[in-house]
């Protein structure tokens, strides 16, 4: 009998031995965990501390007088990119139709199928290819990116290939296009991309008119249509914007490309994934405000 106490109590004292390991273990990983939690979050806040608190997901902000990249956070994360698409849906209509000349009509294939977006052009609507170029840009209109590419020399599919084949030329590694209207989550690139693309786009005459067009009245039948620019920063009197192009989709969050002059500087700014309404537009707000403040050293404006 005493040996059989003895050997349960020794399977007994194994047992809580094994416990006592394994919970050791389990708070030294748990330590560790923390450490390196506390030691990433420092590093976010060591990073972050150069510059405004800014919430869109990846930003690029640079100062094209000098070439020098102000803020850069997650530049290089390729992510979906929504309607900033259509920039590179004008750049190769214009290329092919430089004057864009004729009409074109929405029809039932421009109709989003994908997202189910709302538009105010019933299919008949006949459009100048100006007045959709306008549209898709100005207040990025679906069906009129849609029926420009639908309208493009050998159709949607030829478009989105000349689409990819200038995202190659300009050396944009990460971009990707599925679509002329950027609904498809195919549409991706990064921040480092865009602001290629931005600057490519900004070499059109009617890009830079139309994405910082205010506003535009259309005479569709019998209906008067008004609409407005997509970026509220367009008709704010303190900013001076030469290019604007803003992007939404549940993926993609909100994003907003721009050039403008900032605190006497020529900037271009990339701001994607934003959550919130307003956010990509406080953003763009806090990095002019850090720009104009008393501690920052700006170069004179050239010109």
């Amino acid at each position: 009998m005493t040996g059989k106490y003895c050997r349960i109590a020794l399977v007994m004292f194994l047992c809580v031995a094994m416990l006592t390991l394994s919970a050791s273990a389990a708070v030294s990983k748990s330590q560790k965990k923390a450490r390196a939690h506390r030691k990433s979050a420092a590093a976010k806040v060591i990073r972050s501390s150069y510059g405004p608190l800014l919430q869109s997901a990846a930003v690029l902000v640079k100062d094209q007088s000098t070439g020098r990249l102000l803020i850069q956070k997650r530049t290089m994360a390729v992510v979906p990119i929504a309607s900033i698409t259509k920039l590179m849906t004008a750049m190769v209509v214009l290329d092919q139709d430089e004057n864009l000349q004729g009409n074109l009509v929405i029809q039932d294939a421009d109709m989003d199928r994908i997202r189910h977006s709302h538009s105010r052009l019933p299919v008949g609507t006949i459009l100048t290819r100006r007045e959709a170029m306008l549209l898709a840009l100005m207040s990025s209109e679906n069906r009129c990116a849609h029926a420009l590419g639908r309208t493009y020399l050998g159709g949607t599919r030829a478009c989105v290939a000349a689409m990819n084949a200038k995202a190659r030329a300009l050396g944009l590694s990460s971009t990707r296009f599925a679509d002329t209207s950027g609904l498809a989550n195919g549409n991706v690139s990064s921040a480092r991309d865009l602001a290629k693309l931005v600057e490519a786009a900004y070499q059109y005459d009617v890009i830079r008119e139309f994405t910082t067009c205010r506003e535009t009245t259309l005479y569709s039948g019998q209906r008067i249509l008004e609409y407005r620019n997509s970026n509220l920063l367009v008709k704010d009197p303190d900013w001076d914007i030469g290019l604007s192009k803003t992007g939404y989709t549940d993926e993609a969050g909100r994003c907003l490309v721009m050039l403008a002059h900032v605190a006497n500087r020529p900037l271009l700014i990339v701001l994607l994934d934003s959550q919130g309404r307003l956010t990509r537009v406080g953003d763009a707000n806090r990095i002019k405000k850090w720009l104009e403040g008393p501690s920052q050293v700006v170069p004179p404006r050239k010109g």
